[in-house]
């Protein structure tokens, strides 16, 4: 039995969910996304409440039953309230700058590091004196924003005998001790 699968998922206002075929299509103030949804799955909308429902009791049904309805939940929640990822640059010179859809990363290397952000995808930079560049991400898509973000960590990842490098903001790094000098 599927615990998530069989949660209802509530519908603020100003959401809408269609569906043709195996498209689910999800509108709100926010944007709108759609999802593929295997035809065997019953999709209900009612009283503000959706629930997913599922044919039989096979094994892959069972193992797409509670996918289909975090998927589901995720959309709507993205197009109602949105997503936001905040990225901090722990280095000596790290910098970010936003032009557009154009990130500008200089993180230590001999050169500085262009990324196109994908549409539906705003990104800003903060620099506050004293304290680390921070670096916000913010979107209705969840697996979108995760991505991008999971690409520019990957850029400079933190290492874990200074702590330089990218990270999530409230990540703890787990650190280590460096060299003892022998005598």
């Amino acid at each position: 039995m599927s615990r998530i699968g069989n949660q209802p998922i509530s519908v603020p206002e100003g959401v809408s969910i269609s569906r043709e075929n195996s498209l689910v299509k999800v509108k709100g103030p926010k944007g709108e996304l759609s999802q593929k949804v295997d035809n065997d799955f019953e999709l209900k909308v009612e009283e503000g409440e959706i629930t997913l429902s599922r044919p039989t009791e096979q094994k892959r049904h069972k193992a797409l039953h509670g996918l289909y309805r975090s998927l589901v939940a995720n959309m709507v929640e993205g197009v109602s309230q949105g997503y936001k990822r905040k990225l901090e640059l722990v280095g000596v010179g790290y910098r970010a700058n936003v032009q557009g859809d154009i990130l500008e990363l200089n993180l230590g290397y001999s050169h500085n590091i262009f990324l196109q952000i994908p549409e539906g995808i705003k990104a800003a930079a903060e620099t506050a004196k004293g304290k680390n560049p921070i670096l916000t991400l913010e979107g209705s898509d969840k697996q979108l924003i995760g991505q991008v973000a999971a690409k520019i960590k990957s850029l400079r990842p933190v290492e874990p005998y200074k702590g330089k490098g990218i990270r999530f903001v409230g990540e703890i790094v787990r650190r280590k001790a460096g060299k003892t000098a022998a005598k």
